[in-house]
């Protein structure tokens, strides 16, 4: 069964690129880039089924479950226009049109030195194929945890990672709600350290694939928590709510300084080593403190539609390089 799907999703992505994306490319003379363009399909089918099995699941979930009822509903429309452009490969295309080219010209300059480019399965040369895509995505995540509480403690980084914070009704396309150059920071940092310890291409679709499908059910508006031993494997939809919980989430305790709690983004191991976990049984409510009226900002605005919140995150950039954040 397993393998129809798999013949089925190879057939549907040779046809789609013979009929539409081959002949696009040749005519707009961008044909030296086919084998790419080729990828490209690949991650725009694999959005398509992405976005497809998220809403099958885990909309009749929000719906039997919610931690609350949504206030605003066109902000989940527009959650899901940031869905539409980040899982259909949009960024991952630009990705790979710039660092990978990079990365490919680099080792091979290392090579002409004898240095050959380091690979992780090779320190473990009888790894199982299981544990080797496991040992990635530890390594992966991990990195990525570091990236997390960076966005949360450098001044004009926090200015554009604001925008995910600033949604106060969650859902399963909250994920998605990222400045499009917050997002393009982070692509080329997994980009880079995928190449560096040697992700072979078809495992990195794969790790990515279920990466966001773990960070989708993360913001989705459901009472879900996966108890008391769960909790510490695998960030689950509580734990991560209160990564976005109004104060906490986003400052040291008891101080209107930057900081915040579980900046995991698969595994809560991260937070437990390093001193910012935060285990908590209810489900808070979401935001930036300086949304709400009568705190730092009175109420700013963050903006209703895409471009709006784009523009004015680049102005809280600039804003909170010149004098720090409120």
């Amino acid at each position: 069964m397993i393998q129809f799907f798999i013949d089925l999703f190879g057939a549907v992505q040779g046809w789609l690129f013979e009929h539409a994306v081959a002949p696009f490319m040749f005519v707009s003379g961008l044909g030296a880039f086919t084998e790419e363009a080729f990828d490209g399909t690949e991650w725009f089918l694999i959005g398509l089924v992405e976005l497809a099995a998220l809403y099958l699941v885990l909309r009749p979930l929000e719906a039997l479950i919610p931690v609350h009822r949504l206030a605003d509903k066109r902000a989940r429309w527009n959650d899901f226009v940031y869905a539409l452009v980040h899982r259909l490969g949009l960024f991952s295309i630009a990705v790979f049109f710039t660092v990978d080219p990079l990365m490919d010209h680099f080792a091979g300059l290392l090579r002409l030195e004898g240095v050959h480019p380091f690979n992780l399965e090779s320190l473990l040369p009888l790894t199982p194929p299981l544990a080797g895509f496991l040992l990635y995505l530890v390594v992966l995540d991990f990195c990525d945890y570091w990236f997390h509480r960076a966005q949360h403690h450098v001044e004009w980084w926090w200015a554009l990672h604001r925008l995910h914070h600033s949604q106060m009704d969650m859902n399963l396309w909250s994920d998605n709600r990222n400045h499009l150059l917050d997002d393009l920071l982070r692509d080329v940092m997994m980009a880079i350290v995928a190449l560096a310890i040697g992700v072979p291409p078809g495992q990195f679709v794969l790790l990515v694939s279920v990466s966001r499908a773990l960070q989708s059910l993360q913001h989705a508006n459901v009472r879900i928590h996966f108890g008391r031993l769960g909790e510490r494997l695998l960030v689950s939809p509580r734990f991560h709510r209160t990564h976005h919980a109004i104060d906490p989430g986003h400052e040291s305790l008891g101080q209107s300084s930057l900081g915040g709690c579980n900046f995991g983004v698969l595994l809560p191991l991260w937070d437990q080593l390093f001193g910012t976990a935060r285990f908590e049984r209810g489900y808070a409510a979401t935001g930036v403190r300086d949304q709400l009226p009568g705190e730092h900002g009175a109420g700013r605005n963050y903006g209703r539609g895409f471009w709006q919140q784009h523009w004015l995150g680049l102005k809280r950039m600039v804003e909170f390089s010149r004098r720090g954040a409120p």
